[in-house]
């Protein structure tokens, strides 16, 4: 399979002359060499281009690593994954810089958003997609066919990463994980090899890429699958604080018997007093109503009413809306800022959970934390694709977040005892297995055993360990 025209030669060195490499665990010599071979940028600790070259999107993550290759085609990251092996570098990935939780302060980074072409086949409703991309340049390019990615709740988020853990969006319990789309990955393993990975080429890797997330190498575009969607009924509402228990146990009464067609949310939201906050959200605390129904509009609005009644909202909308404008059903914020977080699935919930969710997170409560967002998965999420992928989380019913105050003064103190204790008041609804994407920094001990099944744990670990016998890809391949 030969690799899509735009991981070709489509962009010019940007790094300047060499800087002195004293101090580094790597020679001047085979620096050089990187540098002469590399058509994108390559930058080295103490280069003034280094901070934003690695930039997170949670400020709060400084990544300085010893040096930085960005890459500008595919030969560039499998001759960076060779300069690492050969100098023993650990190789660490970076995109769009959202799946930073913990600061990369040595070794290789591999920065892939400048892999950013996207091409659509409208006839075979498949979609090329750099490393680089975003969903929002995917799901705009795929608009013009009448077709639709099945993404996360924002845009602005990195299409690989998010696919490689799996992926739950707001049409998930209609159309599955995100990662059940993935159609063939070109992958440089740990030795400099590019192989393609599908379910004809290499399928144990393909397996393992669909779900497994890291320490299988470094991807630099897939092929994923689109689906015929131009429009859907949907949107989301606001409402006051002190309807937060009626809106909440109308939702909880609505996932109990709520169809595959309709994917629901709910998200308790304390909106700080900034300049920025639109004047309506203000320093209030709300809770918000997101829902997408896949299906005939009249039966969409059908199903909405009884939630729609709950009570009376102050903003938002429900109704038709394109396919393209997805995001805006969540409208997660874009800009970089810092960030913590805690997430895991649920089993299920029930009245005492209800109960509970409202006795923590509710009217008048004191909590330090600024989102607390429950959705409702399952449906499509729960069946796995022919031949079978490495997503956890496909036995759960509902994936629970909560979002700290962007204070990293509380980041190591504060908020993860308090997110320990809530965490604790709802452990009999939570799942024990739930998905890496929910499992941020993997600071919870046993938080990475559990983001998948046993039996996928073991094979995830049996094949990253074939393709990375020696951890160039940092990465836990076994139980604690």
């Amino acid at each position: 399979m030969r690799p899509p025209a735009f991981l070709g030669k489509t962009a010019r060195r940007v790094s300047g002359a060499l800087a002195t490499v004293s101090g580094m665990t790597f020679s001047s010599e085979s620096f050089a060499e990187l540098v002469s071979t590399v058509t994108g940028p390559v930058l080295q600790r103490g280069d003034a281009a280094l901070p934003a070259e690695v930039a997170a999107q949670n400020t709060a993550v400084v990544h300085d690593p010893e040096v930085v290759v960005g890459a500008a085609e595919e030969a560039d990251v499998a001759a960076a994954v060779r300069f690492a092996v050969a100098n023993h570098l650990p190789v660490r990935v970076l995109a769009t810089g959202h799946g930073s939780a913990v600061p990369v302060v040595g070794g290789v980074i591999i920065t892939t958003s400048r892999l950013s072409g996207v091409s659509i086949d409208a006839e075979q409703a498949v979609a090329a997609i750099g490393a680089g991309n975003r969903w929002e340049s995917v799901v705009a390019a795929a608009a013009e066919h009448g077709l639709a990615p099945i993404t996360g709740a924002s845009g602005h988020v990195g299409c690989i990463g998010y696919t490689l853990g799996g992926g739950l969006g707001p049409l998930s319990r209609t159309f599955g994980f995100s990662s059940d789309y993935a159609r063939s990955f070109r992958v440089v393993t740990a030795t400099g090899d590019v192989v393609t990975a599908s379910a004809d080429e290499n399928p144990d890797l393909f397996w393992a890429l669909r779900g497994g997330k890291g320490g299988l190498g470094v991807v630099t575009s897939m092929e994923f699958g689109l689906v015929r969607l131009s429009s859907l009924y949907g949107g989301s509402l606001f409402f006051e604080e002190a309807d937060i228990p009626a809106v909440l146990r109308a939702w909880a009464a609505f996932t109990a018997t709520a169809p595959e067609e309709a994917t629901t949310s709910v998200a308790v939201i304390r909106f700080p007093p900034l300049e920025f906050i639109p004047e309506p959200l203000r320093g209030k605390t709300v809770i918000t109503l997101r829902y997408a129904f896949i299906g005939d509009p009249a039966e969409g609005e059908r199903l909405f009413q009884p939630l729609r009644d709950a009570a009376p909202s102050f903003l938002g909308r429900v109704g038709e809306m394109p396919a393209s404008e997805i995001s805006a059903i969540h409208n997660d914020p874009t800009d970089p800022g810092p960030s913590w977080d805690r997430g895991m699935l649920l089993s299920g919930i029930d009245d005492d959970f209800v109960t509970r969710f409202i006795e923590i997170f509710g009217p008048g409560r004191e909590v330090p934390m600024i989102v607390a967002e429950l959705r409702h998965i399952g449906g499509a999420t729960a069946r796995d694709v022919p031949g079978g992928s490495a997503v956890g989380g496909r036995s759960a019913n509902y994936a629970f977040v909560m979002i700290g105050a962007p204070d990293p003064s509380l980041f190591e103190t504060v908020l993860p005892p308090v997110a320990d204790g809530i965490t604790a008041q709802l452990s009999p609804w939570v799942s024990p297995e739930t998905n890496i994407n929910y499992a941020g920094g993997l600071s919870v001990p046993g938080s990475f055993e559990a983001s998948w099944p046993e039996a996928i744990f073991d094979r995830l670990a049996e094949v990253r360990r074939a393709y990375d016998p020696t951890h160039v890809f940092p990465y836990p391949d076994r139980r604690a």
